[in-house]
C-alpha cells in the first residue's frame, strides 16, 4: 500500500508520488515584467487587508510577468497578473514589511496549484495575453471566458540608468511576498487552516524603462465571470487617483517556494 515518505513533499494526488524536500531549491525563470503602481483610497483598500497587518501606503501594484525558460517546468512558460498592496505584518513574535498578495491570476494550472497549496498565494485562472509590443508602446489584457476585465498600457519614455537603475535593481533583488493560506473546513463554516505565509523571491533586473501608463478594470457580471466577478468588481471600485510609477523590465526571477515560512 502507498505510504508517504518523511523527507518528501507532495501535492494532490499524493498517491502518485512526490519529491524530496530541499529547502535550498530555487525556481528560476526568465522574466519580462510590466509594473504599474497607483494611489487609491486608503479606507476602501483596508477592507481587503486582514487583521494583523497595517497598510504601509494607500497603493496598489499591478504587475504583469511573462516567465520563460522555467527550470521546474522543463523550459516551459506562463503569464501572470499580480495585484498587491504594501503592508507591515505585526505578529506576536515578529514584524515584517512586504507586499500582501490580494490576488494573482495565471494562465497555467501547474503554478496555480503549487502556489496555493505550498505558499498560500491566492492564485486563480485567467487568459492573459502576451505583451503586444510596438515600441515604445506595450499592452496586455486579462480575460475570462472571452470577457476582458483588465487592460494595461505602457508607453516607454526612457531607459532607467545610473543610480536610479541600481536602486531599482537592489529593491527588486529581494522581495517579501506575503500570502494567506486559507483552507475551509469540510461540511462546516470556518477555516481548517489559516496561516500567513512569507514567500521569499527576487528578480535580477538586467534592463528597465520608465514611462507613462494607463490601467483599466472592467466590472463583470456573474454571467460573465461566475466565480471571480466579486474579486474584479472589488478592485474596480477602488479609485485610481494617480499613477505613481510605471516600469518595464527584463531579467530573471528566483522563487524560493521551499524556503517559505509561516509568519508568527
Amino acid at each position: 500500500m502507498f505510504k508517504t515518505q518523511k523527507d518528501f513533499t507532495y501535492l494532490m494526488p499524493a498517491h502518485f508520488g512526490g519529491g524530496k524536500f530541499d529547502p535550498e531549491a530555487k525556481l528560476t525563470q526568465k522574466s519580462t515584467a510590466l509594473l504599474i503602481r497607483y494611489e487609491t483610497d486608503q479606507k476602501l483598500l483596508e477592507n481587503y487587508i486582514p487583521e494583523g497587518f497595517e497598510l504601509s501606503a494607500p497603493e496598489i501594484q499591478v504587475a504583469f510577468n511573462k516567465f520563460t525558460e522555467i527550470n521546474w517546468m522543463q523550459g516551459g512558460h506562463y503569464n501572470l497578473i499580480d495585484v498587491s498592496a504594501p503592508v507591515r505584518f505585526n505578529g506576536k513574535n515578529e514584524q515584517l514589511d512586504g507586499n500582501y498578495s490580494l490576488v494573482v491570476w495565471e494562465n497555467n494550472t501547474a503554478p496555480i496549484l503549487g502556489g496555493r497549496e505550498q505558499t498560500g498565494i491566492p492564485k486563480i485562472f485567467a487568459d492573459i495575453e502576451d505583451l503586444h509590443v510596438l515600441k515604445p508602446h506595450y499592452a496586455t489584457t486579462a480575460s475570462y471566458a472571452g470577457n476582458t476585465f483588465l487592460n494595461m498600457n505602457f508607453e516607454a519614455t526612457g531607459e532607467l540608468t545610473g543610480d536610479e537603475f541600481e536602486q531599482a535593481k537592489a529593491q527588486s533583488s529581494s522581495l517579501n511576498t506575503i500570502g494567506w493560506r486559507y483552507i475551509p473546513k469540510i461540511g462546516a463554516p470556518g477555516a481548517e487552516l489559516s496561516q500567513f505565509i512569507l514567500y521569499p523571491q527576487g528578480m535580477e533586473m538586467e534592463t528597465a524603462q520608465i514611462g507613462n501608463a494607463r490601467l483599466k478594470w472592467t466590472e463583470m457580471t456573474p454571467m460573465q465571470n461566475p466565480v471571480q466577478f466579486h474579486i474584479i468588481n472589488s478592485l474596480a471600485a477602488l479609485p485610481i487617483k494617480r499613477i505613481i510609477n510605471a516600469l518595464f523590465s527584463e531579467g530573471s526571477a528566483t522563487l524560493r517556494a521551499f524556503g517559505a515560512r509561516i509568519l508568527k
